[in-house]
């Protein structure tokens, strides 16, 4: 049975995107069936599998308002391993679309519900806000995976998110559950890191994964060349690290 997981922060900048990515490589390469679902406008996600968003012929929008199938939509045969439910600007209109339909926060759970068999993972990746994409995204998973950079405002966005995800578990997924918070753009030799390390520690003791993902120049170049890092500079610290998480999430959620 697969495992649907949403990796979402409503602050941007801080490693979502990229650790959808590299963890849905990670996965697949620990030979585990993964599909990335793009939910952010921005197409991110897409284009560092390896996918022009601007060539789209169908969208994950496209899904969520029924005009298309998932199966239909979902590019497979990718160099990264994994499959994609590719998403692009026209994501924009959700918002507006979606709003006008009865269960408009499940239509994301209607849509997976014919091809998640398929898969032992989904990753979502969200959009940075907590708008109806992020609702249908949270509606449709099992568990949320929260990707953090260690600064000063990370526990008050963090608040926000915890008592959005607990409104989801009270009106429409009452199994949702955090999967883990997730240290990003990690250097131990700042103090800012560390004081927040350890509020971190002492706020949320065994969500806080064991794995942190440091700052990598090689990280942030893969995507230019649509690839994860994992595949772009596999012996760098940061693919290692994404190897390390997918392991640890493998062990944490018995994927």
């Amino acid at each position: 049975m697969s495992q649907i997981i949403a990796l979402t922060n409503q602050k941007g900048g801080v490693g979502k995107t990229t650790s959808a990515v590299n963890l849905a490589a990670s996965l697949a390469g620990l030979d585990r069936r993964v599909l990335l679902v793009d939910l952010d406008p921005q197409g991110h996600a897409s284009m560092g599998s390896g996918i022009d968003k601007y060539e789209l012929d169908k969208s994950v929008l496209d899904v969520l308002l029924g005009e298309a199938t998932a199966a239909e939509t979902i590019v497979k045969d990718l160099a990264v391993k994994y499959d994609v439910l590719p998403g692009n600007g026209d994501l924009t209109a959700a918002e507006v679309e979606l709003l006008d339909r009865e269960k408009s926060e499940s239509c994301l759970t209607t849509a997976l519900a014919s091809v998640s068999s398929e898969y032992d993972v989904v990753l979502i990746d969200c959009p940075p806000s907590l708008n109806m994409l992020t609702v249908n995204a949270l509606t449709a998973s099992d568990s949320v995976l929260i990707p953090l950079q260690c600064e000063f405002y990370a526990l008050e966005g963090l608040s926000a998110l915890l008592d959005t995800v607990e409104q989801i578990k009270q009106n429409v997924n009452p199994d949702l559950a955090i999967a883990g918070i997730l240290r990003t753009m990690y250097d131990k030799r700042t103090s800012l890191t560390r004081e927040v390390d350890k509020q971190l520690r002492d706020y949320f003791g065994d969500m806080l994964l064991k794995t942190t993902i440091p700052r990598n120049v090689k990280v942030a170049e893969a995507p230019s060349h649509g690839l994860p890092v994992t595949q772009y500079a596999r012996f760098s610290r940061g693919s290692q690290a994404y190897r390390v998480l997918a392991k640890e999430m493998i062990r944490r959620l018995s994927l």
